[in-house]
C-alpha cells in the first residue's frame, strides 16, 4: 500500500544575492517552498504557503533551525504548530527530528 504523506522542504536564505543550491542537496522532495527574504519575521509568504499546505503524516525538511526560526519563541511556536499537525519536522545538519 502507497503512503500518502509528502516529503516537503522549506528553503531560506537572507537575501536574494545568496544561493539556495547547498540547502537539502540529496533529499528526494514532493514539492519545495524557497524563500530569499530574512528571517527576523515570522510573517514570510512562503513559510506561510508551506504552513498551509502540509498535512497529517508529512514530513517537512530544513537544512538547520536558524533557516525556519532566528529566535527560540519562534522555532518553538513553528515547531508545535508543524508537530499539532500530525506532520514530522527534520532539521538535516543536525540530524534531529521532532
Amino acid at each position: 500500500m502507497a503512503s500518502n504523506y509528502q516529503s516537503v522542504g522549506y528553503v531560506r536564505v537572507s537575501s536574494l544575492d545568496q544561493n539556495t543550491a547547498r540547502q537539502l542537496v540529496g533529499i528526494k522532495l514532493d514539492k519545495t517552498f524557497e524563500e530569499k527574504i530574512s528571517g527576523k519575521d515570522r510573517k514570510r509568504p512562503e513559510l506561510e504557503k508551506m504552513l498551509s499546505y502540509i498535512r497529517e503524516g508529512d514530513h517537512v525538511y530544513v537544512h538547520s533551525m536558524d533557516r525556519l526560526a532566528r529566535n527560540l519563541k519562534d522555532l518553538l511556536d513553528l515547531v508545535n504548530e508543524i508537530t499539532d499537525k500530525g506532520c514530522t519536522i527534520h532539521f538535516v545538519t543536525k540530524n534531529l527530528v521532532f
